[in-house]
């Protein structure tokens, strides 16, 4: 316990040592957020958390991050209809480089699935959900220091304060274990850390040395990543050897059956049938109605592991994105059914098609993913200002059309 808290703060006010390696501000320090953080090492010690473990955590940390308070201040309300969130998500691209992947980390996705029986596509299909298969953690602007970014969350947002200070002493658990390094422990604004993108205190509960180092290590090890997030889903109660759910073709009158359960023979007998014509396995499994967009689309029976890939993210639009995705990953058919998209949108395959075109005019040179950022959008009006349409940068099949000419 520290006796004299006044030359604590000069302690962590003056420790520069790893300040480079953590991104810390050489701006003058805030002495309001140094004496949160002085304050709040009495929180973190009634739960364990050493003095020395403390001072390697905010060496060198003399501000708030920045960041943090502009993406949390900045953090719209997601109403992307469910089509443009699943084609973000579960495309050509990610369904190519998780095959890639199920080839080159084949043994240890083999030696997961045996251990916790947990489908591998499933884990693959996570992986690219939360980090783009670990492309995001070499994107500098992405990462932020851990515990810096959860002081400033408690510091600075009231909204989130509660959960920053949760997670910040959890934080200080793992850096207490020597699982990680100051220099390594980092994640996302919000704390999520690892390939598999862990909140400190869901890292407490699940992580797993899968590769037998003696470090749980979800930043730098896949197998340690991976088995981490099959830990998450077997002790959330995932049913091996079963599906996530079914694609079905809704009836006229689906919608008023939304979000209710029932065996799949009974939902077969009220004309719920899976577009390509086949039965469903067992008939007797439970599964629940889901119409994401109101039923003019398809729509989908959730078995038991849907809602286990929830405990993950509660999002219905995420679990369903992971399931399509490891079941193309797998080597199954994708959706059979379009989406109910605006006249003159473009469904995934001609999304991709769009970019192909541009790159091979020389106006694109980004990556072919389907997504329409800024890059794309540049390239869409600079083709559009030479062949005279309306530069507005949107995808759309006028364009295509006019690319394909």
């Amino acid at each position: 316990m520290i006796r004299n808290r006044r030359t604590f703060f000069r302690h962590i006010a003056a420790a520069l040592v790893v300040a480079a390696a953590l991104g810390a501000s050489p701006a003058r320090a805030d002495a309001g957020f140094q004496n949160w953080i002085n304050d709040f090492y009495a929180t973190a010690a009634k739960s364990g958390i050493t003095e020395a473990t403390y001072r390697r955590a905010f060496a060198g940390v003399k501000t708030p991050d920045p960041a943090v308070i502009e993406k949390a201040n900045h953090q719209p309300e997601f109403k992307h209809k469910i089509w443009e969130y699943i084609d973000s998500r579960v495309n050509p691209y990610t369904r190519r480089t998780g095959q890639e992947m199920a080839v080159k980390h084949g043994r240890t996705l083999d030696a997961i699935e045996r251990h916790f029986g947990v489908d591998k596509a499933v884990l693959l299909a996570i992986w690219s959900m939360e980090s783009n298969y670990g492309a995001i953690l070499q994107k500098d602007d992405r990462l932020h220091y851990v515990p810096r970014a959860l002081a400033t969350l408690a510091y600075a947002d009231p909204k989130r304060a509660k959960f920053a200070r949760n997670q910040l002493v959890a934080a200080l658990k793992i850096l207490q274990s020597g699982d990680v390094t100051p220099r390594e422990l980092t994640g996302s604004w919000a704390g999520a850390m690892g390939h598999t993108q862990f909140i400190p205190t869901s890292y407490l509960l699940y992580a797993v040395d899968a590769d037998g180092n003696g470090h749980r290590d979800i930043w730098n090890s896949v197998p340690d990543a991976l088995a981490t997030a099959a830990n998450l889903l077997k002790k959330n109660g995932w049913r091996s050897g079963e599906t996530w759910g079914y694609e079905v073709v809704p009836p006229g009158n689906a919608a008023k059956y939304s979000g209710q359960t029932k065996t799949l023979g009974q939902w077969a007998a009220l004309g719920f049938v899976r577009p390509n014509g086949k039965g469903f396995h067992n008939p007797g499994m439970r599964a629940e109605l889901k119409l994401p967009s109101g039923g003019r689309g398809p729509g989908f029976l959730m078995t038991r592991n849907f809602f286990v890939i929830k405990r993950y993210n509660a999002s219905d639009s995420y679990a369903l994105g992971v399931g399509l995705l490891a079941d193309q990953i797998a080597g199954y058919a994708g959706l059979q059914q379009r989406w109910p998209r605006p006249d003159g949108s473009l469904d995934i395959s001609e999304k991709f098609e769009l970019q192909n075109r541009l790159k091979e005019l020389g106006y694109y040179s980004g990556e072919v993913d389907g997504n329409f950022g800024s890059g794309s959008r540049a390239a869409i009006q600079a083709f559009q200002a030479q062949n005279g349409l309306t530069p507005d940068g949107e995808p759309t099949q006028h364009l295509l059309r006019a690319l394909r000419k």
